[in-house]
Order: structure tokens, then C-alpha cells, then sequence
């Protein structure tokens, strides 16, 4: 079993309902909106636009904010992009990185049908093996 399986199924659950209902075509916004009432609706704790400190050898360079950070545990970046790139899935891992997180998903709304990716930090579990 992956890890947070049912807790990333119960997020894409949402966004399936998110964009079954809204389409493709909005800006990032009115999906983050919806994405919230959706995930309140089905009583996951999240914050929306958390911010995150980014720390370069110990010294705090700037922070970042997450679309959200859910139960705790999963970090989710929402894109309204045509296609999404590998370098948008690239960003979503570096941020996994960065803010020590195991799991993150990539949604992306903007394509006519619904496409998201689970990001794994694979750096998290090379550091816990050392």
C-alpha cells in the first residue's frame, strides 16, 4: 500500500468532483475556492495558503506558500495549465524537498479532463536510510 493512499484518493476524489462540475477554463483561484469547500464538505482538515519557510544551509532564504497543506500530511499544488510539464512536476518535488514532506499531489485543472500526480519525496526516505 502507498503511503496516505486513502487520504491522496479522498483529495482526487475532490478534484474529480471539482472539475466534473466547474470544467476546464478557470484561473487557479476559483479552483483553490472550490477545492476548499469541497474537502470541507468531506471533513478533511487543511490549510490553504500555508506558508513555508525555504532554508539554505541552515539560514531561512525566503518562504513559499502552498495551495494545501492537508491533515498534516500531504501537500497539494492545484495548476489551471492547458498541459502540464515536467517542469511543474519538477517544482512540486522540489518543494517536497525543501519542506520535508513525503507526499504531494500535482492537480491540474486546466485540461479538458482532470490530471493530477502523486509526488513521492524519495529524498526523505534516502535521508532516513543514511
Amino acid at each position: 500500500m502507498m503511503l496516505h493512499e486513502d487520504l491522496t484518493k479522498r483529495i482526487i476524489g475532490c478534484s474529480m468532483k471539482v472539475h466534473s462540475s466547474l470544467g476546464n477554463g478557470f484561473q487557479e483561484v476559483i479552483y483553490q475556492r472550490a477545492m476548499e469547500i469541497e474537502m470541507k464538505y468531506y471533513g478533511l482538515n487543511f490549510v490553504r495558503e500555508m506558508e513555508m519557510p525555504i532554508y539554505y544551509r541552515d539560514f531561512k532564504i525566503g518562504t513559499r506558500r502552498t495551495d494545501f497543506f492537508v491533515e498534516g500530511l500531504v501537500m497539494v499544488e492545484l495548476k489551471a495549465l492547458i498541459k502540464m510539464e515536467n517542469v511543474h512536476l519538477a517544482q512540486a518535488m522540489n518543494y517536497l524537498e525543501v519542506y520535508k514532506v513525503k507526499i504531494g499531489l500535482l492537480i491540474n485543472f486546466g485540461s479538458k479532463s482532470l490530471q493530477f500526480k502523486r509526488v513521492h519525496n524519495n529524498k526523505l526516505d534516502h535521508d532516513l536510510h543514511d
